[in-house]
């Protein structure tokens, strides 16, 4: 198979799947499970969003600091606080993103669509 048609997983479970009512995992925690995914073959993990909370920010930074195989990504708001924490855990990929609502747009980012 050539690398065209290879398929990628990206896996969200530390930071999407910790979005689950009575979901909360510590830094140990997000550990174990980055290194099964890793084990697992997964290509890139979504570790957290570090600017959420100190224990976020640690447990990206020991999932950095494992050397797994894996890709890891950190998830930051278009803001510089958040990108300065995602830096901090030293991460080489990031997903930036930024509300496109237009609810978001008018009341939150003070711009139209246009």
């Amino acid at each position: 198979m050539d690398s065209i048609n290879k398929i990628r997983i990206l896996d969200t479970t530390l930071r999407d799947g910790e979005q689950t009512p009575g979901a909360a995992l510590n830094p140990e925690k997000k550990l174990i499970i980055a290194r099964q995914l890793d084990r697992l073959g997964v290509d890139a993990i979504e570790a957290g969003t570090p600017i959420t909370s100190k224990g976020e920010l640690e447990g990206v930074k020991l999932i950095v600091d494992e050397g797994l195989k894996a890709e890891i990504y950190g998830l930051a708001r278009v803001i510089k606080g958040d990108v300065d924490a995602l830096a901090e855990t030293g991460v080489k990929y990031a997903h930036l993103f930024i509300a496109t609502s237009d609810l978001h747009l008018r009341h939150k980012l003070h711009m139209t669509r246009a």
